[in-house]
């Protein structure tokens, strides 16, 4: 027996136990140690957080010692990373289950959390990877053990429950919106490992918060070894019943709509990440507002409107009309779907100019859409599991579901890097002084930095021509070199079968950073030489962004739609979990 059927087994224990003095103590009607778990939650995500808002704008970045990697290679990485940071959390509770327990469990992976989050404030690439590393093992040791001691403080049946998940989910978006603001910011402005390291302090908050709190949670998350309960080990040993697999049946469906539902939802820190730092106006009354502080706004969403949905569910619920989990899914992936479609818009405004933005308020209100989607699926998903998963399987739906949302992370990379177009890679070959034309540029390979031409790019006589969007007279196309003549030639097909010429030109921004080894020679400082780069085609890159965000859009709305078309018949197969709570102390 695993980690979810901890749940199981302290329902179960929780009617015939007597907890200790300081257990049964309550705040706001909940036990204490709903908040003990919400604080260390809350600095765990702040960590978490605050590195996924710096990860991909760091490996993508080629100032302040970021990685310089493409976005599509970034956009990669971060899928297999937010992948198995969920994935991980099936082992993570097998450890916590078979030798330690969930609060064992949950503080040896505060630990490893610091340690990761520590190793990535050194500025290295070893250090990069053992940090990550360090991070998906210390999640998965956490995450689903702390979730897990959460159900166990509430008696079987307790209607609390469910809103004891949404105030911990509450604590996860005030960390979330914290790091986002304070991480972000001293990330982007003071160097990124600088804010990995913030992130690490925040953890060690969380690890603090729930060593103090340790009397408040003296019945829950404990190893219990071999069970001596002769009621329990019945229920463990018997084969499923006819309702137990039904219910089975609904929560592996349930699981599709989750991967769906984080496969769009998790573009925030990839694919919206990256388009809010190219394509989203961050001018607010003439000051720039850092990229990183949209990563903030779900969580700020959540914290302004959590309550106000968990109550237009409870009203709903009083008026005696449905509320079941699974119609909140459907409609709550609907709503968030729509999010996309608001970025629809927005890419078709950004590239109604050249080299264009967009509003910011389309990104704001897409966030929005975000949450509330959100609200309606994620803080009782959990919930969801306790009560239709079989004793006996408990600990593989609960990991099921985690994988789910695993792989709806590597979805979401995957869907990030099927926006990107190829990016085509080139060299300077330009010395300083031919590049006079652009006297910025030279001021900039002087003292090695990173340098950028805007440019009209059309074919003459089947050959490419780039001249200065700035100054139309102005040569680019002698300034660099193609790295893969294969490349070249699927430039040509491009623009030959758009026909972009001279009077009606596509556009590139050629982008060029200095070989990082050829960088470290003193020597070498200023001389032009080693500069790679890359180009992409503006109008084939909007072209490619606006038919992600429909894709997710039209994605979202089917699966959603599906569920509650479904609806009445997946109920029936539920047989009345959700319809038997009631409020207890």
């Amino acid at each position: 027996m695993s980690y979810n059927s901890w749940i199981y087994k302290h329902i179960l224990l929780m009617s015939n136990n007597t907890f200790s003095e300081a257990s049964q103590k309550t705040l706001f009607g909940h036990p204490i140690g709903l908040f003990i778990l919400f604080f260390t939650e809350m600095w765990e995500r702040f960590s978490y957080y605050g590195m996924r808002a710096l990860l991909v704008l760091y490996i993508c970045s080629t100032e302040n010692s970021g990685l310089g990697w493409s976005k599509v290679e970034a956009l990669e990485l971060y899928g297999w990373y937010t992948m198995l940071v969920y994935v991980m959390s099936i082992p993570g509770g097998i450890i916590a289950d078979k030798y330690l327990g969930q609060k064992k469990s949950v503080m040896y992976g505060a630990i490893i959390l610091c340690l990761g989050h520590g190793v990535l404030a050194i500025e290295a690439l070893w250090a990069f990877y053992s940090g990550l590393g360090l991070i998906i093992l210390g999640v998965g040791m956490l995450k689903p053990n702390i979730s897990t001691m959460v159900g166990g403080l509430y008696k079987q049946g307790d209607l609390r429950r469910d809103k004891g998940f949404t105030i911990f989910y509450i604590g996860i978006n005030i960390g979330a919106f914290l790091s986002s603001i304070i991480v972000g910011y001293v990330g982007q402005t003071y160097g990124w490992h600088y804010g990995f390291g913030l992130a690490g302090i925040g953890m060690l908050l969380g690890l603090a918060v729930y060593a103090w709190g340790q009397p408040y949670l003296a019945h829950v998350g404990n190893f219990l070894g071999q069970s001596t309960n002769e009621t329990e080990k019945a229920l463990l040993d018997k084969p499923l019943t006819k309702v137990e697999k039904d219910r089975m049946i609904v929560l592996l469906i349930s699981f599709l709509i989750i991967i769906v539902f984080w496969g769009a939802f998790e573009q925030a820190g990839g694919l919206l990440n990256i388009y809010a730092n190219e394509k989203i106006d961050k001018h607010i009354f003439g000051w720039e507002m850092p990229v990183t502080w949209f990563q903030s706004f779900n969580a700020m969403f959540i914290i302004i409107f959590g309550t106000t949905v968990a109550a237009f569910w409870a009203n709903r619920k009083v008026k005696g009309k449905e509320t079941s989990t699974l119609l909140k899914m459907g409609i709550g992936t609907i709503i968030m779907g729509v999010g996309f479609l608001l970025m629809a818009a927005a890419s078709k405004e950004a590239s109604a100019t050249v080299f264009g933005t967009a509003s910011f308020w389309w990104l704001t209100f897409a966030y929005l859409l975000h949450t509330i989607g959100e609200l309606c699926v994620s803080p009782t998903a959990l919930s969801f599991i306790t009560k239709l998963a079989p004793v006996k399987y408990a600990s593989i739906m609960m990991g099921v579901y985690f994988a789910a949302t695993g792989f709806g992370n590597k979805l979401a990379g995957t869907i990030g890097e099927a926006s990107q177009s190829d990016p085509i890679k080139i060299e300077l070959i330009a010395s300083i002084d031919q590049l006079a034309s652009f006297p910025t540029l030279q001021e900039k390979i002087k003292e090695d930095e990173s340098i950028a031409i805007k440019s009209n790019i059309y074919l003459e006589n089947g050959e490419l021509k780039a001249t200065s969007y700035e100054d139309n007279t102005v040569d680019v196309r002698s300034v660099f070199k193609y790295s893969d003549a294969k490349q070249k030639a699927e430039v040509v097909t491009i623009l030959s079968e758009n026909n972009a010429t001279k009077e009606a030109p596509f556009h590139a921004s050629f982008k060029f950073t200095k070989d990082g080894e050829a960088k470290k020679i003193t020597e070498n400082k200023g001389d032009g030489g080693n500069y790679e780069g890359t180009f992409i085609i503006e109008e084939i890159q909007s072209e490619r962004e606006y038919q992600t965000f429909l894709f997710i859009f039209i994605l979202t709305a089917v699966f959603g739609v599906l569920i509650i078309l479904l609806l009445k018949p997946l109920k029936r197969l539920t047989h009345g979990a959700e319809e038997v709570e009631t409020l207890q102390a």
